[in-house]
């Protein structure tokens, strides 16, 4: 028995085996199209979450005249049947498709042949899948529960307690409560193994403190650099030659909507800066009151 190998397309290839491109830039190590929302057209409910409002605005309003364009069409292959409609007026077609789409209700104009009720029986029956499903998708995208926090622009590794010390600050932007939150850390890096094969290794970053019963205001984030840490023993440079990466995650419960927050972040190896701290946010009024001032929260110092 003799067996022909089929020859697959381009296309057909994409579809088994597409390809990812990664890049490094900036210290970061990405990969190129992830999160975009135009990747997304083979999954319309996740595109239409994921599309910005001024795109989705537009994509609705698109769809929804297409459609009464569409039924105007056909209510004018049926002839004079839309009672008081002007003949030959595709645009009083057009709105009566428009006031059945959206059960308004008709006024001067109804249907007045069999098949003119058949067109709006079809078209009440889409109106009212359209009306749930667009009313379904519009709460979906306002109800996502979302944290808006705030991470340093570079994180520092600085002696802290006499131990070289890997540090880098968080703060709620709203001025609400996030409970039980919790930090976790991960260093990402290109490693060889002992066969020689390449791979991209996560480690997890032990923290002084990973998680706080209430964030509401900072959070400075501490991982002791010993000899038990991922980052012992490395240097700017090899940081650098390993691609090396932090990725933040930090989740908790939103005390406003009682719901689950996210909000991750990372640093490249050129955004972790040696020898440097942090300029004190926190401070003392003249009668003993304390403050943040928030306007040096990026700020860093180099060790003298």
């Amino acid at each position: 028995m003799r067996f022909r190998l089929k020859r697959l397309s381009r296309k057909q290839q994409q579809r088994l085996s597409p390809r990812i491109y990664i890049q490094v830039r900036d210290g970061k190590f990405e990969v190129m199209g992830m999160g975009a929302w135009y990747s997304y057209w083979r999954d319309p409910y996740h595109l239409l979450l994921t599309i910005p409002w001024t795109g989705f605005i537009p994509l609705i309003c698109v769809f929804y005249i297409t459609t009464n364009a569409l039924f105007a069409l056909a209510y004018s292959l049926g002839g004079d049947c839309i009672a008081n409609a002007r003949p030959g007026s595709f645009l009083d077609l057009f709105f009566f498709s428009v006031q059945t789409l959206a059960s308004i209700g008709y006024g001067a104009m109804y249907p007045k042949t069999t098949y003119a009720n058949i067109i709006v029986t079809i078209e009440a029956m889409i109106g009212l899948v359209g009306i749930a499903v667009m009313t379904g998708l519009a709460f979906a995208r306002f109800s996502r529960p979302t944290a808006r926090v705030m991470f340093s622009r570079v994180a520092v590794i600085t002696p802290h307690d006499a131990k070289p010390t890997l540090m880098f600050r968080t703060a709620n932007q709203r001025r609400n409560t996030i409970l039980e939150a919790q930090m976790r850390v991960y260093l990402m890096r290109d490693e060889i193994t002992a066969e020689g094969q390449f791979m991209r290794r996560i480690y997890d970053l032990q923290l002084l403190r990973n998680q706080t019963p209430n964030f509401s205001l900072s959070w400075s984030v501490v991982h002791v650099i010993d000899e038990f840490s991922p980052l012992y023993g490395m240097t700017p440079e090899s940081l650098i030659e390993t691609n090396s990466m932090l990725i933040i995650s930090l989740s908790g419960i939103d005390e406003t909507v009682a719901q689950v927050v996210h909000a991750r972040h990372s640093y490249g190896a050129n955004e972790i800066l040696w020898n440097n701290r942090f300029v004190d946010i926190f401070h003392h009024t003249a009668d003993g009151h304390r403050y943040i001032d928030y306007n040096r929260f990026h700020d860093v110092l180099p060790l003298e």
